[in-house]
């Protein structure tokens, strides 16, 4: 497709896998620390796993933060995934409290009145509205979760799909050309791969 699609490298991602699944489409994406690649980049992938306050500090002090808020600003597409969809947010309150992009309006914070923590496996997510990034995914469909937090957007039109583990929680979110997803398409077999197709047809 001619396209470039980089993915955040910032030491916390699951690079590999993320990449495998794009090279399936036939996209081969530029994995960077580089903030010279990110603002050359036609769209951008920002992955995540671990805790959030290291995350948004190494993104800082490699200056790859700076990097995605100019070419998000200019309207690049982002996909954020687990962690990378969090740190989209405005802030955390895993360990402390720490602002993120500000991306998404809105706050992560950990879940309660749960049997277990971190969530862990296959739930079922329910396209929420319309968002490209689901079209042809049937409502109802698994994906694969790992994560302690979660995400509350202020403003309910941000969010694209939701599941549930102790109740109702946000699994994926839309602002513009600004997208997230709480689980691993890469790790969600058909329709992960399908998640991901959509993004790079946008």
């Amino acid at each position: 497709m001619g396209q470039k699609i980089a993915i955040v490298d910032y030491g916390l991602g699951n690079i590999a896998s993320i990449k495998n699944a794009f090279l399936y489409h036939g996209v081969d994406p530029v994995v960077t620390s580089s903030p010279f690649q990110i603002k050359s980049a036609d769209k951008l992938i920002l992955p995540g796993v671990g805790a959030f306050q290291p995350a948004i500090t190494r993104l800082k002090k490699t200056g790859l933060y700076d990097a995605i808020v100019e070419k998000v600003t200019e309207g690049t597409f982002i996909l954020g995934i687990c962690l990378g969809m969090q740190l989209l947010f405005t802030v955390s309150y895993e360990n402390g409290v720490h602002n993120g992009f500000n991306l998404i309006e809105g706050e992560v914070v950990h879940f309660q009145n749960v049997s277990k923590v971190p969530h862990m496996g296959w739930n079922s997510v329910e396209i929420v509205g319309k968002s490209r990034l689901f079209e042809g995914i049937r409502d109802g469909e698994f994906f694969y979760f790992v994560h302690s937090y979660y995400c509350k957007p202020e403003k309910n039109e941000d969010i694209a799909a939701i599941s549930e583990y102790g109740g109702s929680f946000c699994a994926a979110v839309k602002k513009g050309n600004v997208f997230g997803v709480q689980f691993h398409p890469e790790k969600s077999h058909c329709p992960g791969l399908k998640v991901l197709e959509n993004f790079i047809k946008l």
